[in-house]
């Protein structure tokens, strides 16, 4: 079963509503400090929030991180970053006195209960391909009452959003989809580019995936030599079960696919999905990639030869390196029935995306022998969504947070 779902969530922040209220008391009294930010992520020290980080922290500012358990403890020590528990006294004490806080999925990925009165930069994790926010009513579902309780939980959500003072865009086409799904007006969603991505442009190519070759080898405790990798990446399900789960027979046309190709598949199920992945018999073609193994996979697509996914922001992520990238979406109509997309699939994935490990396989068996035109549409989905390809996107994010931090200039006495 998933670990989570917008049902099962959502009632959880109805019976925290006291929590909420008893926070908002002791921010009204406690004042923040003029320099300290707090940085918050859900799947670790990672994602955009740490490439924030790294520049904040070179200018100066006083950091902390926030983090959830013991593991994300050592990787900020091994990094040098001051960190304390998210989920502890001091937690709720340092996002309480923070002048600025920096998360990357939502309020929850600091101290949830003292975030009023802050800067609040929400750097979010993906340039969004599925609906999101108040987009998508699976956002707001309650599992019970959902006729009543549904419509509370998006003045919830809605009155939450809006307490974000700064929303960074990867682009124009971007930024309408994140003003309409977190309620905002255009100054607080300025296009600077994602932070998260930086790592895709910075340096130059060959060294990138040199970098992310050897990361990979490390991570799987395997040399890759020329063996080419392929990244099977399948979207959350909003809590319910993966439809692409192979079955015995096609965990073997995959294992014959991938040894007629001479090439590695990284399964990576998204850590609130379900599904089982295992094949049924030991291969040193499939390999685990899971978040468990690696928190965040965006500096290792330089590593890559493909990429295989449905409706993951992945795809826009790839387009960067560029990766030529196979759309394999089963559950194509039922998805957007449910969750909905931005404009049409078949903009993003072409007219033809594969619906079955069949023609997924195929496709694959035919990008990896040719990729030229896959590249292609790669470098068209990168025009029309990345506004900037330099590297800088936190250092754009960094000086947008200063300039919300200086206080507006004194209107002149006009008075004779």
């Amino acid at each position: 079963m998933a670990s989570f779902s917008f049902g099962a969530g959502n009632a959880r922040k109805l019976r925290r509503i006291p929590l909420y209220v008893g926070g908002r008391l002791v921010t009204a009294v406690v004042p923040r400090s003029r320099g300290e930010w707090v940085f918050g992520c859900a799947v670790g020290v990672a994602d955009g929030a740490l490439a924030l980080h790294a520049v904040a922290a070179a200018h100066g500012e006083q950091t902390t991180w926030l983090v959830a358990d013991a593991d994300q403890a050592r990787e900020a020590e091994r990094l040098g970053i001051r960190w304390v528990r998210r989920d502890s006294a001091a937690g709720f004490w340092r996002t309480a006195r923070a002048r600025v806080i920096v998360v990357t999925h939502g309020f929850g990925d600091v101290q949830r209960y003292a975030t009023t009165g802050a800067v609040i930069v929400q750097l979010w994790h993906g340039i969004p391909l599925k609906r999101i926010g108040l987009d998508s009513a699976e956002t707001t579902r309650s599992p019970v009452l959902p006729g009543v309780l549904s419509p509370v939980l998006r003045t919830l959500y809605r009155r939450a959003t809006r307490r974000i003072s700064l929303l960074p865009a990867a682009s124009h086409l971007v930024r309408g989809r994140l003003e309409s799904a977190f309620s905002l007006i255009d100054e607080r969603v300025p296009v600077t580019g994602e932070p998260r991505v930086d790592v895709l442009s910075a340096g130059d190519a060959e060294s990138r995936r040199r970098v992310a070759r050897e990361r990979l080898a490390h991570l799987l405790g395997m040399p890759l030599g020329e063996r080419r990798v392929v990244l099977y990446a399948p979207t959350w399900r909003d809590g319910e079960p993966d439809p692409a789960v192979p079955d015995v027979g096609e965990w073997e046309r995959i294992g014959a696919t991938l040894d007629a190709a001479d090439a590695l598949l990284l399964v990576r199920s998204h850590p609130l999905g379900a599904g089982d992945y295992r094949p049924p018999r030991d291969t040193d073609r499939i390999a685990d990639l899971g978040s468990d193994r690696v928190a965040d996979v965006t500096p290792l697509l330089p590593g890559l030869d493909a990429l295989l996914t449905d409706y993951s922001s992945l795809a826009f992520d790839a387009s960067l390196v560029p990766l030529p990238v196979v759309f394999f979406a089963p559950d194509l109509e039922a998805y957007t029935a449910r969750r909905g997309l931005y404009g049409r699939y078949a903009d993003v994935a072409g007219t033809d995306p594969a619906r079955s490990w069949g023609e997924a396989l195929t496709q694959l068996d035919a990008v990896l022998a040719d990729p030229t035109a896959a590249l292609a549409a790669s470098r068209e989905r990168s025009a029309r969504v990345h506004a900037h390809r330099d590297g800088r996107n936190a250092e754009r994010v960094y000086r947008a947070v200063r300039a919300r931090l200086r206080p507006a200039p004194s209107r002149k006495d006009d008075r004779p």
